[in-house]
C-alpha cells in the first residue's frame, strides 16, 4: 500500500475516533457550581438560546496532552512565527503564549481545579450558534474577549452572554472568548484578589469519586525542553 494513502487513512481515523469520542464524552465539574450552571442554562432558555457546555474538568495529564496536541501547538506556533514577522521563535516564547492558550501549570489552569467551563451557544428556534465572530477554538489576534479585530455585534455577542455568566458568580478569561471560571486561582489573578482562593487543582478517581489536591500545583506539565522538542516536531510536520 502506498505510504502516503496509508498516512491519510490513519489521519482520517484519529479525526474521525476523536469527533466520534467528542459526542458521547461526558463532562464533570464541581457539584457546587452546577446550580449556577443550570440557572445560566435556564436564563439563556429564556432569551431562545442554549447553553453548550464544550469542555469542564480535564485531568493533568488530559492538559500536558492537551498542549502537546498538534493541532494546538502547531497552531500557536504558526501565530508565534507571525507574530515575529516569519523567525522561528524560541521556546521561552512558545512557552508564553502557550502558558495563556493552554495552561500549562496546574495553579492557574481552571479545568484542573474542576472550576472552569467552555461554552458555546445556540438559537433554540433555528439551532444556528449565537456568534461570537469565530468558533470554539479560536487561537489567534481575534481570541481575546475584547478584540477590535472582531466585528462590534459578535463582541456584542460575547458581552451579552458573558453578563449572563457573570451574573452568576463565573468570571470571563480576557484572553479566550469561550471561557468563564469561578472561585479560582486564575479568578483571583484577574481581579486582583490577593486571599486564598476556594478552589485549586485537584486530581479525581471517577471510581471511587475520591479528590485530592494536586502536590505541586506550580509544576510545569510541559517544561521547556520538551516544548523545544515540540517545535521541532512541528516544523517536520510542517515540511511533510
Amino acid at each position: 500500500m502506498n505510504n502516503n494513502n496509508e498516512t491519510a487513512r490513519r489521519a482520517y481515523w484519529t479525526e474521525q475516533m476523536e469527533q466520534g469520542y467528542a459526542m458521547v464524552e461526558m463532562y464533570f465539574m464541581r457539584e457546587s457550581l452546577t446550580h449556577d450552571v443550570v440557572a445560566i442554562g435556564r436564563a439563556m432558555n429564556e432569551r431562545g438560546w442554549a447553553l453548550q457546555i464544550e469542555d469542564c474538568f480535564r485531568t493533568l495529564e488530559m492538559q500536558r496532552q492537551l498542549g502537546r496536541k498538534p493541532a494546538v501547538f502547531d497552531t500557536i506556533l504558526k501565530k508565534c512565527i507571525w507574530e515575529l514577522g516569519g523567525a522561528i521563535p524560541m521556546p521561552e516564547l512558545m512557552f508564553r503564549r502557550a502558558i495563556v492558550l493552554t495552561a500549562n501549570m496546574p495553579k492557574i489552569g481552571a479545568h484542573m481545579s474542576s472550576s472552569a467551563i467552555d461554552i458555546s451557544v445556540w438559537r433554540r428556534d433555528d439551532g444556528t450558534e449565537v456568534w461570537r465572530g469565530y468558533p470554539y477554538l479560536e487561537m489567534s489576534e481575534c481570541t481575546p474577549m475584547r478584540s477590535p479585530f472582531v466585528a462590534p455585534e459578535f463582541i456584542e455577542n460575547r458581552l451579552t452572554i458573558t453578563g449572563l455568566m457573570e451574573k452568576h458568580g463565573f468570571l470571563h478569561f480576557p484572553f479566550e472568548f469561550w471561557h468563564y471560571d469561578k472561585d479560582d486561582a486564575a479568578m483571583h489573578i484577574v481581579i486582583g484578589n490577593p486571599t486564598p482562593c476556594r478552589f485549586g487543582a485537584v486530581n479525581w478517581d471517577p471510581r471511587t469519586n475520591e479528590v485530592t489536591p494536586v502536590e505541586n500545583p506550580t509544576v510545569l506539565l510541559n517544561p521547556l525542553p520538551v516544548i523545544e522538542q515540540e517545535i521541532a516536531a512541528a516544523l517536520e510536520r510542517a515540511r511533510s
